[in-house]
């Protein structure tokens, strides 16, 4: 098969990061059996939502049709990489200015994300992390962090870890055992949310865990020991 420029290699790589259980060589066979071989910007570009969805396991390629476990929203975007827009997305939300202290009694939360302000990415995959500053009555915006580099890290998942160490709790829509285990390692408490949300939505409903925090919660927000025992005390009363 007839090697890729590498701008449309990119753009293949990155629409597979955010097709669950499509890797290279499958979308380079649907693409191949889609638009015909050799691959180039012309037809990469002529892909349309209905086509992809096709290949990849619809019956009807109808936009409302049946769920095939990927999401139509998953789709969408992987088409606008394919047609080499991955570069914009006018959907993210605004980072807002924040410094240490300006929000007491709060936690840093990660949420994976492949568009907009969404939950709908996993851990594995998401094509970044909207990172928020939390309490129980505010909520901010303080950072954006691509997970481009991860590609090319010895240790994937330890690169995505280590990218948000600073936090205190991630979103994804999955994660994987092994994947897991190297986050709690980093300290960092992750929570699986399998329907595609939205994360202001899951920041105010999780703002009522500062009601009555776990120990590990309560550390995070520099609770004493003996305040994180009474929180595990009151919590089994």
């Amino acid at each position: 098969m007839q090697a890729l420029p590498r701008e449309l290699a990119l753009r293949i790589a990155l629409a597979t990061r955010i097709l669950p259980g499509i890797d290279i060589p499958r979308l380079l066979e649907i693409l191949h059996e889609r638009l015909g071989s050799p691959l180039d910007d012309e037809k990469l570009k002529a892909i349309t939502v209905t086509n992809l969805k096709t290949g990849l396991g619809s019956l009807d390629g109808e936009e409302d049709g049946e769920d095939i476990g990927i999401g139509l929203a998953n789709i969408k975007l992987a088409v606008r990489y394919l047609w080499g827009e991955e570069a914009e997305d006018e959907d993210l939300p605004e980072i807002l200015p924040y410094k240490e202290g300006d929000m007491p009694d709060s936690i840093r939360v990660a949420i994976g994300s492949n568009s907009g302000a969404l939950i709908n990415g996993h851990f594995g995959s998401c094509i970044r992390f909207l990172v928020y500053q939390l309490s129980r009555e505010d909520y901010r915006l303080v950072d954006i962090r691509s997970t481009i580099e991860a590609d090319s890290a010895e240790d994937r998942n330890l690169f995505r870890a280590n990218l948000i160490k600073d936090c205190h709790v991630m979103f994804v829509q999955s994660i994987g055992g092994p994947a897991a285990a190297k986050v709690i390692r980093a300290d960092i408490y992750p929570i699986k949310v399998p329907d595609v949300t939205e994360a202001i939505t899951q920041l105010l409903e999780f703002q009522a865990v500062f009601d009555a925090p776990p120990p590990w919660m309560a550390k995070a927000l520099g609770r004493s020991a003996e305040e994180r025992v009474r929180f595990s005390h009151d919590e089994m009363v």
